[in-house]
């Protein structure tokens, strides 16, 4: 779920203004994974504009506040999420740690770096949800070393099906500060896009799959 409307739109807003989210459906980008796909999202752009930067450091402080407020510790999740998961405990005045994809090769060859204790109620910061897929495992992570998660807040979604039924089978509610439905609509209206791109950029995100397959 989205935090507010109006904070989802204006988030939107300012990822289309800096580019840090492109949406060109005939001519996609290449995902890691080989996947095509008309929309392409690096939100660490945000971080080079301290006016952006602060306005969603200040709405992810409020919705951390509103709907996770027995959190005791801030985890970010790595890379993306530990700059923004740090402004956050800092604008919250709680303890920060990161979790790492893997554990380090070396060393105490941590997966989580920083001071976490036994028991302690974790939020976890991401700044891009796809599929939940890599964001789920450092809520595993974290479990792992015997925290309890109280959830993950997130910059953007995607808001595909999978990564839904990800988190709920994960039992880890996901609060972002905006969506893809939000995103087209202000695309269109702010001229990012012509309204004719909408019809496979619906298809897009109903199936990536199958319209990755067709290029």
């Amino acid at each position: 779920m989205i935090y507010k409307e109006e904070t989802a739109k204006k988030v939107a807003e300012y990822l289309l203004r800096i580019e840090a989210i492109k949406l060109n459906p005939r001519n996609p980008f290449t995902w890691a994974s080989g996947l095509k796909s008309p929309i392409y999202c690096d939100n660490r752009k945000a971080l080079s504009y301290p006016e952006i930067r602060s306005y969603i450091k200040n709405e992810l402080s409020e919705a951390a506040g509103r709907f996770f407020p027995e959190t005791e510790v801030i985890a970010g999740v790595a890379t993306a999420g530990i700059p923004q998961g740090a402004l956050l405990a800092d604008a919250l005045g709680l303890p920060f740690v990161y979790v790492r994809s893997t554990g380090k090769s070396h060393g105490l060859e941590n997966r989580i770096e920083g001071v976490l204790k036994t028991g302690q109620k974790v939020l976890v910061l991401e700044d891009l949800v796809s599929t939940g897929k890599s964001s789920l495992a450092a809520v595993e992570a974290l479990r792992n070393e015997h925290a309890e998660v109280t959830g993950m807040l997130a910059i953007f979604t995607y808001g595909l099906e999978i990564a839904d039924i990800n988190f709920t089978n994960a039992g880890c509610r996901l609060v972002t500060l905006s969506d893809y439905d939000t995103l087209l609509p202000t695309a269109i209206e702010k001229g990012y896009i012509p309204e004719e791109f909408l019809e496979t950029l619906h298809k897009w995100r109903k199936d990536p799959g199958a319209w990755s397959d067709g290029f």
